[in-house]
């Protein structure tokens, strides 16, 4: 029988490696409902290729006009749309490929109907760990991490008891070789000059300046249910070793292969099975020839540490974090501020916050769109 799948956020690097990987294996999923953001175009292709049954974008003005052209599929539109595709009773799977708080609430009303979750929204559970985490075992849902740090420790994870350390692994950016002075001087292109992954544009510079490895270290905290202490980050500039699990004997089970995104997404959407698919060349060792291990350096990367505090701090300090470095690395790629600012600003907010020690959802979305305007009043003032 066939896993019915949504994909929010189709047009997107995971959502459009997810849909190749659906190609090559299209006996076993079926496409039930896309959405999109502003990207029309392609979201058009994509309807008349996968023949949805419901498809949501961002604005009623482009819902409006994809009604017209596809009169026979229900168009919806905004964040409303989303969760809307979240109740569709005959879906069995959704992969959360959206950016941004925008996936929190659609995750949580799957999870509510009792939908299994392959996710690839960091902010998820950044924003909300412990409330997905407890709705997700309360509705016996699974949650399938697709970013490839996590899927390699879930690979890697037999007994959970046994576990004494994570070891997330990071390729180091663009940056790990450059001075403090150079990155000061860095324009946008040097930023999303990523060595080992093609990623979308924020997640990219996240890349650079390790952010994106401090949010891994939170979604991990939760999803696996580890203590900062037993988490560990090793910049691994080769990406061969996608994350690795260390047992409590000094074993240690690392996942390897070739850098593609292909191999999570595929894993989190037939799992339990490994089917064969897209990436069908086997990993060289001889080729590969050396594997190479580094302390991130703190001083040079100052966010990965802000990360671990935030998450070991709890409450709201997290979503502050996320929200004012998502706006400061808004600011970066529009140029209105310089690399170094992306830390100083997030930074600079963090430190003026008082947190909520217990927040519900509806407190988490106040306190990120409290942040995000005071975080867009600290970058005008540059």
């Amino acid at each position: 029988m066939k896993k019915k799948i949504a994909i929010l956020g189709s047009t997107g690097s995971i959502g459009t490696q997810a849909l190749e990987v659906i190609d090559k294996i299209n006996d076993d999923i079926e496409v039930i409902a896309l959405s999109a953001g502003n990207n029309i175009d392609l979201i058009s292709k994509q309807i008349e290729k996968y023949s949805p049954k419901i498809v949501s974008v961002k604005t009623k003005e482009d819902a409006v006009n994809l009604q017209k052209k596809y009169p026979l599929i229900q168009i919806l539109y905004g964040d409303e749309g989303l969760i809307k595709i979240a109740d569709i009773e005959n879906i069995n799977i959704i992969l959360v490929a959206v950016s941004g708080k925008i996936g929190l609430k659609p995750t949580i009303r799957a999870i509510q109907n009792k939908k299994d979750i392959a996710l690839a929204n960091k902010e998820t559970l950044v924003m909300a760990g412990d409330i997905v985490m407890k709705l997700a075992k309360e509705n016996n849902v699974r949650i399938l991490p697709v970013d490839s740090e996590h899927s390699a420790i879930f690979q890697c994870i037999n007994k959970r008891e046994e576990v004494k350390h994570l070891i997330i692994t990071s390729s180091g950016g663009p940056f790990r070789n450059s001075t403090i002075e150079e990155m000061e001087n860095a324009n946008l292109d040097d930023a999303l000059a990523h060595p080992r992954w093609n990623m979308g544009k924020k997640i990219t510079v996240d890349s650079a300046t390790l952010m994106n490895k401090g949010l891994e270290v939170i979604e991990a905290h939760h999803l696996f249910n580890f203590d900062y202490d037993d988490i560990k980050v090793i910049v691994h500039p080769q990406s061969y070793i996608h994350s690795a699990v260390e047992y409590k004997d000094g074993s240690i089970i690392a996942q390897i292969g070739n850098p593609s995104m292909h191999i999570p997404i595929q894993y989190a959407l037939t799992y339990p099975k490994r089917v064969e698919g897209i990436e069908t060349e086997s990993f060289d060792f001889i080729k590969a020839a050396k594997f190479e291990f580094y302390k991130p350096d703190l001083e040079k990367f100052p966010s990965l540490a802000l990360a671990f505090k935030a998450g070991k701090l709890g409450g709201t300090y997290p979503v502050c974090m996320n929200a004012a470095n998502e706006e400061a690395v808004f600011a970066f790629l529009e140029k209105k501020i310089k690399f170094l600012d992306i830390y100083n600003i997030t930074k600079q907010v963090f430190d003026s916050y008082n947190s909520i020690v217990n927040p519900a959802i509806d407190d988490i979305i106040e306190e990120d769109e409290k942040i995000r305007i005071l975080t867009r009043e600290i970058i005008n003032s540059i």
